[in-house]
């Protein structure tokens, strides 16, 4: 069975992990404050294990897009390569609960 969709985003399966900290543990670890790096699985792993409570929310423009149809009341679907971990898992549930297709 088909569905009609307004609109199909493709991008990428982003998700942001908000966090405090201090200045020291920043310059520790080589991250700009006020900034957005993109980070592979061993630096996260690391950075998991030094911060803090945090907080993990799904984004990257296309779903973000995708997700502010969503709420509007459009169809809308996303297509976008998601890791099979944790993050992923987080990023297939927001993208899902906020009415978008995966």
């Amino acid at each position: 069975m088909s569905q009609e969709l307004d609109v199909v985003a493709i991008g990428n399966a982003l998700v942001d992990v908000l966090s405090h900290a201090d200045d020291d543990f920043l310059k520790r670890h080589g991250v700009g404050k006020g900034t957005m790096c993109l980070i592979g699985p061993e630096k996260a792993e690391q950075l998991y294990s030094e911060m803090g409570p945090a907080v993990e929310i799904s984004g990257g423009s296309a779903a973000n897009t995708v997700a502010g149809l969503a709420s509007l009341g459009g169809k809308a679907a996303f297509i976008g390569k998601v890791a099979d971990d944790q993050l992923g898992a987080i990023f297939r549930h927001n993208i899902r609960a906020q009415g978008g297709v995966f």
